[in-house]
This record gives C-alpha cells, sequence and structure tokens, in this order.
C-alpha cells in the first residue's frame, strides 16, 4: 500500500485499491455508513471505537494506525479526553509506550490534565501495565514537581514500586529518592511506604535505617490504631491501608529484635519477642487476627532457640532443628543461620545439611498470612551460598567450590557487591582446590560481573 499521511489517505487509498464502496466497507467494518462518509470526507472526527472497526475491517494489526491517532487527536482535530482516555489504555495493553509518552507530553502543556492522567495511571497500576504507568507518573510528577501535593507523593511512591527488582543498587537508589516525599503521603499510605522501605532497607542490610524506619512505623501504626478504636464514629470515605493495624505494630516489633540479633545482642533481641507475641491489646477478635497472633508466636519460639543458636548455645541446636522440621516455609531461613552459626563456631552440621537438602536451591516462601518479600529472599539466598560454600571449603571439601560459583552468579544476577567480593576473596583462597573446569567458569563469572557494572573497580579487578 502507498505510504500516505493520514488514516483517511489510507482508507480512501484501500477502498479504492480493493475497489469498495464506503457502503459496503460500512457493513464489513460494522459502522453506519453516514459516519464512515463523513470520517473519510474529514467532517467528523475519528472516534476510537471507529478506528478500531476500520483497522479490523481492513485486516491490519489493532495497533497500525496509532502513531497516526496521535496527529489525528492533536492536529486533525481538537483533543478531547473521551478519544483520548480509551486511547491511553489501549496503547498501554498492546505495549505502544511511544504512542502512550507522546499523548501525555500533548496533554500537559496543558495541566488541568495532570489529575485525568493520574487517574489513569492508576488503572494501569492496578492492572499491572507498569511501564505505561510509569510513564504516566514521570510526566504528571514533572509538572507538579513544585508543587506540595498529595498527588506527586502518591507518584514517586508507584515510581517507587515500579523501579524494585532484582539490582540492589537500583533499588537502593529508587528507595533514596522515594524517602524524601513518604511523609506527604497520607497516614494509610505512608504505612505501606514504610513497609515497602524496609523490606528493602532489610535486604541491604542497612540496620540503622531499618531501626529508624521500623520505630517511625511502631509510633504511626500505634497512633492510629489508637484513635481507630477511641472513636466512636469511623469517617466513610476514610483510606485504609493494605493490611489490619496491629499487622504493622507487630511487624515493627519483629524487626526492632531481628535488629538486635543482627548487631549480636542476642539478649536484648529476646527480651523483645514478648512485645510480638503477646496480642492481649488487639481489640479484634476474628479469624485473620487470630491466624496473624498465631504466625508471630511461632517466630518468636522459633526467633528465641536462633538467638540462642547464634550466641554459640550449641544444646539448642537439636530441639532447634526438630522445631523448624514442622515449618517448611521456615527451613532455609533456619538453614542458613544454622551454618553462619556453624562456621562461626566450628561446629558439624552435615547431617542437617542432608536432612534438609531440598531446602538449598532458590524457591519462593509464603507464611499464613503474606508472600515472603523477594528481595529480602534473594539476597538471604546469596548469603547462605556463601556461607554454604566457606563451610565446606574450609574443610578442603570440593563441593565449596561449586557453592562458591553459584552465591558469585547469583550475587552478580543481583548486583550484590559485598558478597561477590566475598566470593572472590574464597576462590582465591581456596583454588588449589577447584578443578580447571571450575576455574574457567570463575574466570568468566568475574569477566561478565565486570561488565554488567561498567567496569567498577571491584576487588575482582586485581585477579584478572
Amino acid at each position: 500500500m502507498k505510504s500516505t499521511t493520514t488514516i483517511r489517505d489510507q482508507v480512501t487509498a484501500y477502498l479504492s485499491n480493493q475497489s469498495l464502496s464506503i457502503n459496503q466497507f460500512a457493513i464489513s467494518s460494522g459502522i453506519n455508513s453516514g459516519t464512515l462518509s463523513r470520517v473519510v470526507k474529514d467532517r467528523q472526527p475519528i472516534a476510537m471505537d471507529h478506528l478500531e472497526r476500520i483497522t479490523r475491517g481492513m485486516g491490519l494489526p489493532e495497533d497500525h494506525f496509532y502513531s497516526l491517532y496521535v496527529d489525528e487527536c492533536f492536529h486533525h482535530s481538537a483533543p478531547t479526553w473521551r478519544r483520548l482516555r480509551p486511547f491511553l489504555v489501549r496503547s498501554a495493553a498492546l505495549g505502544r509506550l511511544d504512542c502512550v509518552e507522546q499523548v501525555v507530553r500533548n496533554l500537559l502543556e496543558n495541566l488541568v490534565y495532570a489529575p485525568m492522567l493520574f487517574e489513569v495511571a492508576e488503572g494501569l497500576f492496578e492492572q499491572g501495565l507498569w511501564n505505561a504507568a510509569a510513564l504516566l507518573y514521570e510526566n504528571v510528577s514533572t509538572s507538579e514537581k513544585y508543587q506540595n501535593s498529595d498527588r506527586l507523593a502518591v507518584c514517586q511512591y508507584r515510581l517507587f514500586r515500579i523501579g524494585l527488582g532484582d539490582d540492589q543498587s537500583s533499588n537502593l537508589r529508587v528507595a533514596i529518592l522515594f524517602e524524601c516525599f513518604i511523609d506527604r503521603l497520607n497516614e494509610a499510605d505512608q504505612l505501606d511506604g514504610l513497609k515497602d522501605l524496609l523490606d528493602v532497607y532489610y535486604s541491604l542490610q542497612k540496620w540503622a535505617k531499618v531501626n529508624e524506619l521500623a520505630e517511625k512505623m511502631l509510633e504511626l501504626a500505634t497512633l492510629r490504631y489508637n484513635l481507630q478504636h477511641r472513636s466512636k464514629r469511623k469517617p466513610d470515605n476514610e483510606r485504609l491501608p493494605s493490611k489490619p493495624l496491629y499487622l504493622y505494630i507487630l511487624n515493627a516489633r519483629l524487626l526492632i529484635s531481628s535488629i538486635y540479633m543482627e548487631y549480636g545482642d542476642y539478649k536484648s533481641a529476646i527480651e523483645h519477642v514478648p512485645l510480638y507475641i503477646d496480642g492481649s491489646w488487639i481489640q479484634e477478635k476474628d479469624d485473620e487476627a487470630a491466624r496473624t497472633l498465631a504466625q508471630f508466636r511461632e517466630w518468636g519460639k522459633a526467633n528465641i532457640f536462633l538467638y540462642r543458636l547464634l550466641d554459640g548455645q550449641l544444646e539448642v541446636l537439636s530441639d532447634y532443628v526438630e522445631y523448624i522440621s514442622k515449618q517448611p516455609d521456615e527451613i532455609f531461613t533456619a538453614m542458613y543461620h544454622i551454618v553462619k552459626s556453624a562456621n562461626r563456631y566450628d561446629w558439624n552440621v552435615d547431617d542437617i545439611l542432608e536432612r534438609f537438602s531440598e531446602h538449598i536451591p532458590y524457591r519462593i516462601y509464603k507464611s499464613e498470612f503474606r508472600e515472603y518479600n523477594q528481595q529480602v529472599m534473594a539476597d538471604k539466598h546469596v548469603r547462605f551460598l556463601a556461607e554454604l560454600a566457606t563451610y565446606y571449603v574450609k574443610n578442603n571439601r570440593s563441593e565449596g567450590i561449586i557453592f562458591i560459583l553459584k552465591s558469585l552468579e547469583s550475587s552478580a544476577k543481583i548486583n550484590n557487591e559485598s558478597v561477590v567480593i566475598t566470593c572472590v576473596d574464597l576462590f582465591e583462597q581456596y583454588r588449589h582446590i577447584a578443578r580447571d573446569d571450575e576455574i574457567e567458569t570463575y574466570k568468566l563469572l568475574i569477566r561478565e560481573v565486570r561488565n554488567t557494572n561498567d567496569q567498577k573497580a571491584f576487588k575482582a579487578s586485581s585477579y584478572m
């Protein structure tokens, strides 16, 4: 078909080439013949429904005319939201981000469209069309960057969520950007934002930041919970966080206990356990509250075993192992800490590793009421592989080299530089027990690490 400049030109050329009259094409496309005549003669704008029917009638891909339709909406007729909204949504669904971006940039020459674009972005976000949603959020944010608006804060929160992935360095950047806006969110969104930030900083082992945000979440959730149960009236349109308020309180207390563990203060960690297993203050008596409390009590019991184990109390190991054996989704975390303790205190845990060998590969874990954060679990898994490698190579066992390579490969994928360096140090220290093919694999992985990190000066560079 001859290249022409407008949709109308191409429709006219198609009718001529196919020897079709307007009436004939109207019947095959399902458009009223009078409407089609006015559209072709440029006496009526092309509605989105008309565009879809015309494209289908011509036997073309659905998005064939999308680039030209942007011109149609802005240059060949007056822009109307009635046409542009469905076009934006459909472009997003078909992955035509070029069209989404063109429409958004044209519309935001008039800031009256910012709230409408934000509403579309929210819909796309809910549908999981995050790439298109991000374009809208970014442009709406730019249009409101000098305003202290709730909409700007929500845009930044959504962009933070969209920006999270496997790369830990990237996750840190988006977390820092979003943290500047969290206080501008309404309190319900603040709680969810704090929870999401905590997941990121926990996976990055930024313990001081985890402690700061956990204390903040505890204070805000406690205040809202007390107000909620003191008030006899609840506003009909009050925005609620995604989870019950008591869950944020319990999670914050659990995190604070965990921070003491990470700092090696196991006595204080144990002292904080009763704060998240005691639910006598919770006024909700439904099944969800009961299940939640049961889960936190299970965690508390397991954590007391764990904190004593990390403190070097070998006598609790067998009880801990028997306890976690009945909690399948807790076995991996337990194994990580068992191997870590074995390396610290020179214990032999071969029988435990053999018993739970199926939990060594990475998998998705769920508790009774939520899926574990995957950034946290991915980070813990690469650290576990490094601990496992250490456990084996310290005894000059060749399987340790395999786990070094697995940890190196996985930590490179999530851009965990500290574990990459740990793996490099381990491999160089125990290179003498590696086979030739393992040494070649190691060299290849190091080259990939350097390439994917834009030639960053890793310690690994000194070995190449």
